[in-house]
């Protein structure tokens, strides 16, 4: 078939290109880009476990749309969106959940007493303590490395909420990280 070669290299600008199946790209994406998307996914959600079932689930939920047409790149850019918005989606049923959790409460559970006196805790899990917005926008800026208008675009908030949800997260994360304020010498100086 003289029509239907390979796929053209740089040093073949005549040669013409013939589109990649979807699972070709999936495995090349995982391959690829498998570990960055896990560590986009754990910085997110905090847990080793639960970023492998965030990208789990987005690559079974981009790959079960869409599937003629895409690069490894564009694939990647559907996946990364799909893990934020997995993301948010699970927070918000958790948040519900635990509005109504106390109507499930039986008096013969009784919840593990918590050490009130923990260590300070590392950078990943005071991302946890974030709303997921918060966190969602935290990420983008300082991991992914977005400007303020990108994260808003790629959020469907405005610039001014990106700017207002990223002063908030700094804020809490500096008082949290601060270890004048965990001596308890009042250290935090943003009043929060």
């Amino acid at each position: 078939m003289p029509h239907d070669r390979e796929a053209a290299g740089p040093d073949e600008p005549s040669a013409v290109r013939r589109e990649e199946p979807w699972e070709a790209v999936v495995a090349r994406l995982v391959a690829d880009r498998g570990d960055a998307l896990l560590r986009y996914a754990q910085l997110l959600c905090g847990s080793p476990d639960d970023a492998a079932d965030l990208v789990q689930d987005a690559l079974v939920k981009t790959f079960g749309r869409l599937r003629a047409g895409l690069t490894v790149q564009s694939a990647e850019a559907y996946v990364r969106r799909s893990i934020l918005t997995t993301h948010v989606d699970r927070a918000r049923r958790r948040q519900r959940w635990r509005r109504i959790a106390h109507l499930a409460y039986r008096p013969d559970e009784v919840p593990a007493a918590t050490d009130a006196l923990q260590e300070r805790m590392d950078l990943t899990e005071q991302l946890q303590r974030l709303s997921p917005r918060e966190r969602a926008c935290v990420v983008l800026r300082y991991y992914e490395d977005l400007k303020v208008d990108d994260i808003a675009e790629w959020l469907g908030i405005s610039p001014g909420t990106v700017k207002r949800y990223l002063s908030d997260a700094l804020a809490k994360l500096a008082i949290a990280l601060d270890p004048a304020h965990d001596a308890g010498s009042g250290g935090g100086h943003h009043g929060r």
